[in-house]
């Protein structure tokens, strides 16, 4: 759709402007007589902030007034779709901070700016280069004819070092010169964004050109090298991507496969088990009817077992009395052993710890021994330390007698070492003796306390003996009561036991008969029995047929599910071998990554060579430069010693004509 909007100027005319969708481009083609108004100004500064949507606004050779370029310019500082636009021959220099508002504008990624002198206004150009360098979308500036000088310059390599969007910069027919070709030419060291920089007709020496277009060239092949490495890595990402849903259909198809023969399975299983149900509710009655003759049979097996334990419980009674009394007298016997025995051992536990008492009193009398012949020794060495003073005191008079008149105040000093030395030993001595009788004073205790010991373990060894002869004579009259007691029991369990002999013959009688009728009864009851064993033949021939189909149907669902187990784990197969491609393309994404590593410092390498080689070439041009200069002034020397000579000739020839005329 094509919305045509016309915008009426007094002088003009009519002037259409072509919007096409929100990529449309607004063009208005004047030519250098008509000049826009500033209603037409302000109509197209009221427009470009509302509803309309211009990728591209070119207003170049419109003869543009300062109030004109204001309000255009306030109506795009507040656009964000404008991504083009061309200011050609506008007049903006009278407008510094409305520049810079453009520059920092987000959506703008072409600005021309030729023929509008920027360069006279400083002020207004530095505002302009530090939105430069605060902007980080716009791509391409062309600043051509617009009278830059090396301050400008300076200017815009400042702004170039901050901004990293910059691609294309055209700064041609301006006046640069030696000093801004250089820094541009220090700038591009910081700036690897930049890609083409013109400097023709800027008065830069072929060097620095040249300097500049080998920079130029190192960041193209940087950022083809980036984009081919981002390009490589949006494809492998594209593919790992189709993998991973090409896996994911795959696996949500055998989860549905998997569901499916699980419900079939599951529904197999139900309605066998609805057979197997109906199998044991018909087994469960013939097993209940069966159950309640096999109680039958084993009641009367029971009385039957009823009767016989009887009789035998009765010879087991008469065989347990006899064995009673056996027992009875081997105890008795037994106890009186046992009481001996403990009465041995402790005899024995006495005796063993007198001896140790013993043995301890012999040990601490060793170590008293022990302790007396080091005090001895302690006391000779002493004697010999006593005898060893007075020796040396005897030595030391007779030197101190001999060095009398020489030494008096060594001997003094002497005598007074000496002195502490008899007191430091005096000292020793005294803490010897008293750590002696310490000693001796606590052997003593010790020697008492087992003294004591000693005595008290003999006090309590004569209170156990006769303990022990009150225990025995204590023992020997209950013995003598336990046997008269144990012959009038025996008495007594025999006329019992004859008794109950009489009675439990009576019943064995009784039990007989008894049993009679329970034979017969017991016959008549295997006959039934062997009836319903047929019967339960034959259920278990049915039961043993329905097993074998259960069986048959179980090995089809093995099968079943061992062919599901076989077509999973191809399956399994299959995604691992998916899985090894991947991490195959994963090698070469981190062999890729490895080769632009290595391909980074290698251009790296080649740039810190480059900046070598160009700081280099700086010298030899500073070399040149001064060459240069001398040369200058050699040839403006020569000039003026030519023009002097011209001048002079000049006036001697005029003179001599002068007077040939006349």
């Amino acid at each position: 759709m094509v919305n045509h909007v016309f915008i009426q100027q007094k002088q003009a005319g009519w002037w259409p402007l072509l919007c096409r969708g929100e990529g449309a481009i607004m063009h208005l083609p004047i030519s250098s007589r008509t000049l826009l108004s500033l209603e037409t100004c302000g109509a197209l500064g009221r427009l470009l902030p509302g509803a309309a949507h211009f990728a591209e606004v070119a207003l170049g050779d419109c003869g543009l007034s300062e109030d004109g370029v204001k309000l255009l310019l306030h109506g795009l500082c507040s656009n964000t779709t404008v991504k083009s636009l061309d200011l050609k021959v506008s007049l903006l220099r009278v407008c510094g901070p409305a520049c810079t508002s453009l520059t920092l504008r987000a959506a703008l990624k072409s600005l021309i700016l030729e023929w509008n002198s920027l360069g006279v206004w400083e002020e207004g150009f530095s505002f302009f280069c530090q939105g430069l360098g605060a902007n980080n979308f716009l791509q391409r500036l062309d600043l051509r004819n617009n009278q830059i000088n090396h301050h400008g310059a300076g200017e815009l390599a400042m702004a170039l070092k901050r901004n990293a969007s910059l691609q294309e910069l055209d700064l041609r027919w301006n006046n640069i010169g030696l000093l801004g070709g250089r820094a541009l030419l220090n700038c591009l060291q910081s700036n690897k964004t930049l890609k083409k920089l013109e400097l023709a007709g800027n008065n830069v020496p072929s060097d620095i050109l040249k300097a500049v277009e080998q920079a130029m060239d190192h960041n193209q092949d940087r950022q083809t090298i980036l984009s081919e490495t981002q390009h490589r890595t949006c494809v492998l990402s594209k593919e790992i991507l189709n993998l991973k849903d090409e896996k994911t259909k795959q696996f949500l198809d055998l989860m549905d496969t998997i569901d499916k023969q699980r419900e079939e399975i599951a529904r197999s299983g139900r309605i066998s088990a609805g057979r197997v149900s109906q199998l044991q509710e018909a087994l469960n009655e013939q097993h209940s009817i069966m159950n309640s003759l096999k109680a039958k049979l084993q009641m009367t097996e029971a009385a039957l077992a009823l009767s016989e334990q009887k009789v035998h419980n009765l010879g087991e009674l008469l065989s347990a009395t006899k064995q009673e009394q056996a027992n009875m007298a081997e105890r008795h016997f037994a106890e009186l052993q046992q009481q001996k025995q403990e009465g041995a051992d402790r005899e024995g536990k006495l005796f063993r710890d007198l001896s140790a008492s013993n043995e301890k009193n012999l040990f601490l009398r060793n170590q008293v021994d022990e302790l007396e012949k080091k005090c001895k020794v302690q006391q000779d060495q002493l004697f010999q330390l006593k005898q060893d003073l007075t020796n040396t005191t005897a030595e030391l008079k007779l030197r101190a007698v001999q060095a009398e008149e020489r030494l008096e105040m060594e001997k003094r000093r002497f005598k007074q070492s000496l002195e502490d030395m008899e007191s430091l030993r005096l000292k020793e001595v005294d803490h010897l003796t008293q750590h002696m009788e310490a000693s001796e004073r606590s052997m003593q205790d010790r020697v008492q306390r087992l003294e004591a010991i000693r005595i008290a373990l003999e006090e309590e060894l004569s209170q156990v003996k006769a303990a022990a002869l009150t225990e025995r004579g204590h023992a020997e009259e209950e013995l003598i009561k336990v046997r008269n007691q144990a012959r009038l029991d025996e008495q007594q369990r025999l006329e019992h036991l004859e008794e109950k002999l009489q009675l439990m013959t009576e019943a064995r009688d009784e039990a007989q008969n008894c049993c009679l009728k329970q034979k017969q009864m017991v016959g008549e009851a295997q006959v039934k029995a062997n009836q319903l064993s047929l019967h339960a033949d034959g259920l278990r021939r049915r039961i043993e047929e329905l097993q074998q189909d259960l069986n048959s149907k179980e090995q089809e669902k093995v099968t079943e599910v061992n062919k599901v187990k076989v077509e999973l784990q191809e399956q399994i197969g299959h995604l691992q071998a998916e899985r090894t491609a991947q991490e195959g393309l994963r090698e070469k994404i981190a062999a890729l990554e490895r080769q632009l590593k290595v391909l980074s410092s290698n251009h790296r390498e080649a740039l810190l060579d480059k900046e070598g080689e160009i700081s280099m070439l700086m010298e030899k041009l500073r070399m040149k430069e001064a060459d240069i200069s001398r040369m200058r002034e050699e040839e403006a020397q020569r000039a003026s010693i030519l023009q002097n000579a011209i001048m002079a000739y000049v006036q001697g020839s005029s003179l001599g004509t002068h007077s040939l005329r006349k």
